[in-house]
């Protein structure tokens, strides 16, 4: 195959690395973010979620930011179906997924 024909292949892939897929619903957009276990002291836990996107396209690597904000959205927008008003992080973002806790503290 020549270059030439791989080039709008290369450049849609990098283009597609870029875009964010998942969009933070307005349920989900009242859902805060702890950053520690104090956070969440006193409130009523509803359960774990795990939530996941990918984290490449084609070849391509996306930019882990727009993951880590992607996975974070669908975590947010899941708590609040859960009657969830906080989510806390439980370690890092791996291969495109990460696991949180809810919980309701209002």
């Amino acid at each position: 195959m020549k270059a030439s024909s791989l080039m709008p292949a290369i450049v849609l892939s990098i283009a597609l690395a870029g875009c964010n897929w998942v969009v933070l619903n307005p349920e989900g957009k009242r859902v805060r973010v702890a950053s520690s276990s104090s956070n969440v002291e006193g409130c009523e836990p509803k359960g774990e979620i795990t939530a996941s996107v990918r984290d490449r396209i084609a070849f391509m690597d996306r930019e882990p930011a727009k993951v880590a904000d992607e996975v974070e959205a669908l975590a947010r927008n899941e708590a609040a179906n859960l009657g969830a008003d906080t989510i806390l992080p439980q370690g890092e973002v791996v291969d495109g997924g990460r696991t949180y806790s809810s919980f309701r503290c209002k």
